[in-house]
């Protein structure tokens, strides 16, 4: 059983930063997802377990950066630049996939979400 613990979520104006991480038994390819108020939650960004790849939803792309510390099993994204838009609950998921895939049903393992509010 793979246990995920998101941390860092919080409230921050436009245009600041926040660092959400997430702790996980073993080492998995790791997605972060995204729920706003009222809508599908939605990929964000992804890392693989091997060696590291990464992938971006096109709305977070030159903004949000994903990497993982192995040692410590704990992947991070770190959120630059931030929007009202991007306000949601943040989950962090694990999938034995090789790639850093952006399909949500093929992660299999998810953790509790943590909140993102970004005030105008």
């Amino acid at each position: 059983q793979v246990q995920l613990v998101e941390s860092g979520g919080g409230l921050v104006q436009t245009g600041g930063s926040l660092r959400l991480s997430c702790a996980a038994s073993g080492r998995y390819t790791m997605g972060w997802f995204r729920q706003a108020p009222g809508k599908e939650r939605e990929f964000v960004a992804a890392v693989s377990g091997p060696i590291g790849s990464t992938n971006y939803a096109a709305a977070v792309k030159g903004r949000f950066s994903i990497s993982r510390d192995n040692a410590k099993n704990t992947v991070y994204l770190q959120m630059n630049s931030l929007k009202p838009e991007d306000t949601a609950v943040y989950y962090c998921a694990a999938t034995r996939a090789i790639l850093p895939i952006t399909t949500q049903r093929e992660y299999a393992y998810w953790g509790q979400g943590t909140q993102v509010t970004v005030s105008s």
